[in-house]
């Protein structure tokens, strides 16, 4: 059963607008004289019962009250709100987890010929602008990770720091894929979503000095947390074109540990070997993270001003035709 209550937008306007018409009111009251006029017939037909009464002017003059009335609320804005409307949303909370070690400046895209992280950043962009309804936040590793963007919902800020960055924020040789994850998690512990979500990319093997994965294996799942992890180019011996060296030997990825990680917490392990791989990759979990939630929500407001219009036009065309044909020359 839906229910409603009456709210008013602009409640300030009527602080202004009720006092200006009672004092227009009370001016006309007081200073106000109607003319009269005597006739010698007149008290003769009075007291014989043809007097006509003057109600008709009360009636005029409420109706204008009245319409003065639904003018200064129709200024404040009235609206109805729903108060048990809900809406879906998916309840999850992500955060991404980009590798931009030096490795990610290479071409090795046989469809795309820019380097892998602008790839990359390009599908997080379109990732991004899907997720309507989620907060969605970013981890940077290197040699070393940096919370870059904590859990936001402003998506236009999300999409301008992915669309911005490059090499140099933190030390490309290395690559502490477990300290970012450790890193993303901890953005998520105190997450309240129905589901929390880590994706993380990267193109090589785990440098010396990285955490030991089950470190990260053992927060995510103590947190409830669901890891995707997506290797960019392959787990064989390949070359691929450097642009300041030519043509050189590509970073391995880790197979068997990205995937331990996705099996390990519920996720999926995913090779990125062109472009094209990238978009299918981020639609297929874009697809599969999809929490449906019905929440409350107390921002469905619809708007009286139609029903106040037509009652307004209806009090006036009322005395419109009084005064024109029934009470004409009153």
């Amino acid at each position: 059963m839906m229910q409603y209550s009456l709210r008013l937008a602009q409640p300030w306007v009527l602080l202004w607008l009720v006092p200006l018409f009672v004092i227009v009111f009370l001016v006309r009251w007081w200073w106000h004289y109607r003319a009269y006029y005597r006739y010698s017939m007149a008290q003769s037909l009075a007291d014989a019962g043809y007097a006509v009464g003057n109600w008709h002017e009360y009636y005029f003059t409420g109706n204008r009250i009245v319409v003065l009335a639904l003018l200064a609320l129709l200024c404040a804005k009235p609206q109805w709100v729903d108060i048990q409307s809900s809406v879906s949303v998916e309840g999850i909370d992500i955060m991404l987890v980009l590798d931009v070690s030096g490795s990610m400046q290479f071409q090795d895209y046989d469809d795309d010929r820019r380097m892998r992280l602008e790839v990359a950043k390009d599908e997080a962009i379109r990732f991004i602008e899907k997720r309507t309804n989620d907060a969605i936040g970013l981890v940077l590793f290197g040699q070393g990770a940096l919370s870059r963007v904590p859990l936001t919902a402003d998506k236009n800020l999300l999409k301008t720091v992915v669309k911005e960055l490059n090499f140099g924020l933190i030390n490309p040789d290395g690559t502490l894929l477990s300290t970012a994850l450790v890193t993303a998690a901890n953005r998520l512990k105190s997450s309240r979503a129905a589901s929390k979500v880590i994706i993380a990319l990267t193109d090589g093997e785990p440098s010396e000095g990285d955490l030991d994965p089950s470190v990260a294996l053992e927060i995510a799942k103590k947190l409830g947390i669901r890891i995707y992890t997506v290797g960019i180019g392959s787990d064989q011996d390949r070359t691929m074109y450097d642009p300041l060296r030519g043509l050189v030997r590509a970073p391995k990825i880790n197979a068997q540990l990205l995937n331990r990680f996705a099996q390990e917490t519920g996720g999926k392990f995913f090779v990125a070997r062109n472009a094209k791989d990238m978009r299918t990759i981020y639609q297929t979990i874009d697809q599969l993270e999809k929490t449906k939630l019905e929440v409350p929500i107390f921002s469905n407001y619809y708007d009286m001003f139609i029903p106040i219009i037509i009652a307004i036009a209806v009090l006036l065309f009322i005395e419109l035709i009084l005064a024109s044909w029934w009470w004409f020359g009153l």
